[in-house]
C-alpha cells in the first residue's frame, strides 16, 4: 500500500465529467510481414513485461470521507483483458478518421475501480497504409508524468525487430488485500498528525522563496514572466464541454535544429515559436484581435537522476509569453528565447519542491468539491484565463524502436485540457521527426486541424529566414575560403515593438538585433524546458530491466541533453 503524493492526488481531484485527467499516446506501426491478428502479439508482450510497469497492476483505494490522499494497492482482481481493447476506424481509414476516433476514446474517463490505464488496438487504416496499425494508450496523470511515461516506453519497446528476452522479476508479484475503512482511517491519521510540522516548514520555505524571487526579478535584465490571470481573453479560453477533437502533424527535427543553431536558441524555444505562429494565424483568420500576447503554461520536469525510475509526478510549471504580438517570426523566436530565460530564472528561484510541498496540504474532499463547483457554474467564462494554452515538449529517442516485431513509425502525444484552456499542444521527438498532438474542445476550437497545419507554415518561415542568413554568411564560391554553416546569435533581446493596431500586432520599432555570423555551431543556451506532459503509452518501469531497455533509456537521455 502506497499513499499518493499531494501532486498526484490533485490530478484525481481536478477530474470531472468534462475534464478527464489522463494522458495518452497514439502510436503508429508498420506491421508488414507479421500475423494478421495483432491482439495475441500485443497481449503476450504486455503480459511478459507487467513487472516493468508497476502502474499497470495498481488501483486506487479512496480514504473514507476524503480525509487524506488515496492509496495505491496491488490489485487482487487484476485482469489484463479488461485493459486491452480492439477497434477499427471507419472507411476510408485515413488520418482524419483516426484522429476522430482517438478524440472520442480519449474523452472517455478511466474506470477508477481498476488500474487506471487501457490500450486500444486500432485497425482499418488503409487510408494511411495497408500495413499500418495504431495503438492508443491511456494512463491517468495521477500515476505518471511525461518522464515516467518514457520509462514505460523503455519497458514495452525493443531496439530491433526481435522481441528481447526480459529477465523474470527477482520476486513474484503478490497482490495486496483491500484495506478496510478502519485501516484506511488509521493510516491517514498517522500521516495527518505530522502535517503541522510540515506546514511550518513549508511556510518558512515560502517566505524565503518570496524574497529570493523578488531579488532575482530585481537583478534580471529581462521582463519577469507573465503573472497568473494576465493572459488575454480569447475564444479558446472558456468553460469546457465533454467533447474532444484531435489533430496530429509531423515536422522535421533537422529543420528545427537548423533554426535553433542559426539563431542561438533552444529546440524548446523553436517549438514554442511554431505554436505561437500557428495560433496567431488561427486568430488572424477569424479577425480576432487580442489585448496582449498569448501566454503558455509550460510543464517542466524536476525529476532528479535518482528519481528517473520512480513513478508519479515530479513536475512544476511556468508561464511564458508567446510574443504573438510581434509580426516578424524571427523577432517572435528571439523574444520567446528571452522570455523563457526569465521564466527559468524565476522557476529556479522558486525551487523544485514548492508546488509538491503545498499540494500535500490540499484536503481531497474539499479540493474535489471546489473543482466540481467551478466546472458546474462555468466560472471559467467569467474571468481572464490563467493561461491561454498548454505546450509540452517531451524528448524521445533518435533511434528506431520496435514493439512485438513491428517498427514504430510515429508517436503522437495527447495531453489533457483544463477548464478555461481548451487546447493542449504536446510534441514528442522520434528519429528525425517532431510528432505534434493537438487535443482541443471543439466547442471552443472550431478547427484544430487549421492550427496543426499552421505549424508547418511557421517552421517554413523560420527555415527561410535561417537559410537566408546562412547564405549571406557564406563566402563566394571559388574564393578559396571554407564555406561554413552560419550560426548567428542575437546580441540582445529584440526591441519591444510598437502597436500597429488596437489588437496584438506589433512590429519591431527598431532594427532587429544584430545577428553576427560565425562558423560552426552556435553556443547553446538554456535547456530543454519541458520534459513532462502528454506522452504516448505512459507509465513507469522498474526492476528486472533487460539490457536492451537500459541502453534505450541511456541513449534517449544522451540525445535529449545534446538537443537542448
Amino acid at each position: 500500500m502506497q499513499r499518493l503524493t499531494g501532486l498526484d492526488a490533485s490530478f484525481l481531484a481536478m477530474e470531472t465529467a468534462r475534464t478527464p485527467m489522463h494522458v495518452a499516446g497514439l502510436a503508429l506501426y508498420d506491421t508488414a510481414g507479421l500475423d494478421d491478428d495483432p491482439m495475441p502479439r500485443v497481449r503476450e508482450l504486455i503480459e511478459s513485461r507487467l513487472h516493468l510497469a508497476p502502474p499497470f497492476r495498481r488501483r486506487l483505494v479512496e480514504v473514507p470521507f476524503g480525509l487524506h490522499h488515496p492509496v495505491w494497492i496491488e490489485d487482487p482482481d487484476f485482469d489484463l483483458d479488461h485493459h486491452l481493447r480492439h477497434i477499427a476506424v471507419p472507411p476510408p481509414g485515413a488520418e482524419r478518421e483516426l484522429a476522430e476516433l482517438a478524440a472520442h476514446l480519449v474523452s472517455l474517463p478511466l474506470d477508477r475501480s481498476r488500474p487506471l490505464w487501457e490500450m486500444w488496438v486500432i485497425e482499418g487504416l488503409e487510408g494511411i497504409g495497408p500495413d499500418t496499425l495504431a495503438t492508443l494508450t491511456k494512463v491517468h496523470h495521477a500515476a505518471i508524468d511525461g518522464v515516467a511515461g518514457n520509462e514505460l516506453t523503455v519497458a514495452l519497446f525493443d531496439l530491433s525487430p526481435e522481441v528481447a528476452e526480459v529477465p523474470a522479476p527477482a520476486q513474484p508479484w503478490r497482490p495486496d488485500h483491500v484495506p478496510s475503512d478502519f485501516e484506511l482511517v488509521g493510516y491517514a491519521t498517522n500521516s495527518l498528525v505530522r502535517q503541522p510540522v510540515k506546514l511550518v516548514k513549508a511556510l518558512r520555505q515560502t517566505a524565503a522563496t518570496a524574497l529570493n524571487v523578488r531579488s532575482v526579478n530585481r537583478q534580471s535584465q529581462d521582463d519577469p514572466p507573465p503573472s497568473p490571470f494576465s493572459a488575454p481573453r480569447t475564444s479558446i479560453n472558456a468553460a469546457l464541454t465533454s467533447h474532444r477533437s484531435y489533430a496530429m502533424r509531423t515536422l522535421s527535427l533537422p529543420d528545427v535544429k537548423h533554426v535553433k543553431n542559426t539563431f542561438g536558441t533552444t529546440v524548446n524555444d523553436v517549438v514554442l515559436a511554431l505554436c505561437s505562429g500557428a495560433l496567431r494565424s488561427y486568430f488572424d483568420a477569424r479577425s480576432e484581435l487580442l489585448d496582449g500576447p498569448l501566454v503558455a503554461m509550460v510543464p517542466m520536469s524536476v525529476r532528479t537522476e535518482s528519481e528517473q525510475t520512480t513513478g508519479g509526478n515530479r513536475v512544476t510549471s511556468m508561464l511564458t509569453s508567446l510574443a504573438s504580438d510581434l509580426d516578424d517570426p524571427v523577432d517572435r523566436l528571439l523574444q520567446i528565447h528571452t522570455a523563457m530565460r526569465a521564466a527559468k530564472e524565476q522557476t529556479n528561484a522558486i525551487g523544485a519542491d514548492m508546488l509538491t510541498d503545498w499540494a500535500e496540504f490540499a484536503a481531497p474532499a474539499i479540493f474535489s468539491l471546489a473543482v466540481r463547483l467551478y466546472s458546474r457554474t462555468r466560472l471559467a467564462d467569467r474571468h481572464r484565463p490563467l493561461f491561454n494554452v498548454t505546450i509540452s515538449n517531451v524528448p524521445g529517442p533518435p533511434f528506431p524502436l520496435y514493439s512485438a516485431g513491428a517498427p514504430l513509425l510515429h508517436n503522437y502525444p495527447m495531453g489533457p485540457i483544463f477548464d478555461g484552456a481548451g487546447l493542449n499542444m504536446t510534441v514528442m521527438s522520434y528519429l528525425d521527426n517532431l510528432d505534434f498532438g493537438l487535443l482541443a474542445c471543439p466547442d471552443l476550437v472550431d478547427d484544430v486541424w487549421e492550427i496543426a497545419d499552421g505549424l508547418q507554415g511557421s517552421l517554413d518561415a523560420l527555415v527561410d529566414a535561417a537559410s537566408a542568413i546562412a547564405g549571406r554568411a557564406a563566402p563566394p564560391e571559388g574564393s578559396g575560403e571554407p564555406r561554413a554553416t552560419a550560426s548567428p546569435k542575437p546580441s540582445s533581446a529584440p526591441a519591444k515593438g510598437t502597436t500597429r493596431t488596437q489588437g496584438t500586432r506589433k512590429k519591431a520599432s527598431s532594427a532587429r538585433p544584430a545577428r553576427q555570423a560565425s562558423g560552426g555551431r552556435a553556443t547553446k543556451s538554456g535547456g530543454r524546458a519541458t520534459k513532462s506532459g502528454g506522452a504516448g503509452g505512459n507509465g513507469q518501469a522498474s526492476g528486472g530491466r533487460s539490457s536492451s531497455a537500459a541502453r534505450t533509456r541511456a541513449a534517449t537521455a544522451r540525445a535529449s541533453a545534446s538537443d537542448s
